[in-house]
């Protein structure tokens, strides 16, 4: 005789968790040494290679470099070479795969 909860199929949403997660692990996997733009709630901007993350949305960028907010709409200005950086999740404001990281992944299969 079959549960309460099994007949309300409340002990299949593990199932559909652990399928979730399982992709979302996936899609980040596959961002792992790709070159990311990181802007922050401070107005600065980081760019470098994706390295780790954690449940707490902090980001690991190696070879990253700072670029600050710039008062000139017409210049960046110089990088500021940080190397291996550690973003806050909190200070994440938008993120984004530079498109030119994802297509040497696919045409390099």
């Amino acid at each position: 005789m079959a549960s309460e909860s099994e007949e309300n199929g409340t002990e299949m949403q593990p199932e559909v968790e652990e399928t979730a997660y399982a992709l979302a692990r996936l899609k980040l996997e596959n961002l792992l040494n790709k070159s990311m733009r990181i802007r922050m709630t401070d107005g600065r901007t980081l760019v470098g290679l994706f390295l780790c993350t954690d449940r707490d949305c902090n980001v690991i960028l190696g070879s990253a470099q700072e670029f600050l907010k710039s008062t000139d709409s017409f210049s960046q200005g110089e990088p500021r070479v940080l190397g291996l950086a550690m973003i806050p999740g909190h200070h994440v404001v938008s993120i984004e795969v530079e498109s030119e990281s994802l297509q040497t992944t696919t045409h390099g299969l």
